[in-house]
C-alpha cells in the first residue's frame, strides 16, 4: 500500500523538478504500478498541469508529451499510419481500454520495466527521450541508465521512410507477455528490440549483415536465429529460458517478414 502525504499539481517543471530531488518524493504517472507498491512517499508530484498530454505530429517528428496515456498511442491516426499501425499493436493488448486510459508514456518509460510493450517498440524506433535536466538523450541511451531525479518531460520519434512491425507472444490477451519484439527498416537499416525476456528490452542490429540483401524467408531465418544466441533469456511463472530463445527466432522472423512484405 502506498502513503502520500502531501499531493502537489506542479505549476512548472522547474516546481515539479524541485520538488522531486527529495528520495521520498515521486512524480505521479497513472499510478498504475506505483499504487501497488509499499512505501510511503513525502511529495506526490501530478504534472497534469504542465501540458504534456498530445500527441503533436510535424513533418519530421511525433512528439509524446509524459502523460499521454497508451490509449491516446493506440488510436493516433497518424502514428498508424507512419508505422503502418505497429504503434498500436504494440500497445492494444496491455490489460484492457480502461489501464491504457489511465497508463502515461512518461510512467512507462521512466520506469523501464522488464515486461514492457511500449519500450520494446520505442527502442526499435529513432526515439528520443527529452529530460527537464538532462536535454535530449536517445532512448537507447536512456534505457541502460540507472534512475536519477530528473524528469522526464516527452518522448520524441523522429521520421524517417520505412517500414515497421511489432510481435508479441502471451498466455492471454491481456496478460504480461513471454516475449516480445518489435522490428525497423529505415533508410535500409534494420534495427529489433526484443523484451520481456523477462528482462528490459535490448537493441539488436544487423552486425553479421545478414539482411544486407533485404528480407527473404532464408535471410529472416538467419537473422532470427543469430538474435536468439545473442539475447539473453531467463525463466519466470510466464516460461522457460528455453522457451524464450525458442520464441526470439519465431517473432522476429515473423516481424522480419512483416517487415519485407512477405508476411
Amino acid at each position: 500500500m502506498i502513503n502520500i502525504q502531501t499531493y502537489v499539481q506542479a505549476d512548472s517543471l522547474e516546481q515539479a523538478w524541485q520538488l522531486n530531488q527529495k528520495r521520498s518524493a515521486r512524480i505521479l504517472g497513472g499510478m498504475l504500478w506505483l499504487k501497488m507498491e509499499s512505501l510511503n512517499v513525502s511529495t506526490a508530484i501530478d504534472l497534469c498541469r504542465l501540458g504534456l498530454d498530445a500527441i503533436e505530429e510535424t513533418e519530421d517528428r511525433f512528439t509524446l508529451g509524459a502523460m499521454v496515456t497508451l490509449r491516446q498511442i493506440e488510436l493516433h491516426p497518424g502514428l498508424a499510419a507512419y508505422t503502418q499501425g505497429a504503434a498500436a499493436r504494440a500497445v492494444r493488448d496491455i490489460v484492457g481500454v480502461q489501464f491504457r486510459n489511465m497508463a502515461t508514456v512518461g510512467g512507462s518509460v521512466w520506469s523501464r520495466f522488464g515486461f514492457s510493450d511500449l519500450l520494446t517498440w520505442l527502442l526499435s524506433m529513432d526515439a528520443w527521450v527529452e529530460l527537464y535536466k538532462g536535454g535530449l538523450v536517445p532512448l537507447e541511451r536512456f534505457a541502460a541508465m540507472p534512475y536519477d531525479r530528473d524528469v522526464l518531460v516527452r518522448v520524441i520519434v523522429y521520421k524517417k521512410p520505412g517500414r515497421f512491425a511489432y510481435q508479441a507472444m502471451r498466455n492471454q490477451r491481456t496478460d504480461i507477455p513471454v516475449l516480445n519484439c518489435a522490428v525497423s527498416e529505415m533508410e535500409g537499416v534494420y534495427r529489433a528490440a526484443v523484451g520481456a525476456r523477462p528482462g528490459k528490452a535490448l537493441v539488436l542490429r544487423d552486425e553479421a549483415g545478414l539482411l544486407a540483401g533485404g528480407v527473404t524467408p532464408d535471410s529472416a531465418r538467419a537473422f532470427a536465429a543469430w538474435a536468439a544466441d545473442k539475447v539473453p533469456t531467463g525463466a519466470n511463472s510466464r516460461g522457460s529460458a528455453a522457451y524464450r530463445s525458442h520464441l526470439v527466432k519465431v517473432l522476429l522472423r515473423r516481424a522480419l517478414e512483416e517487415v519485407g512484405g512477405l508476411a
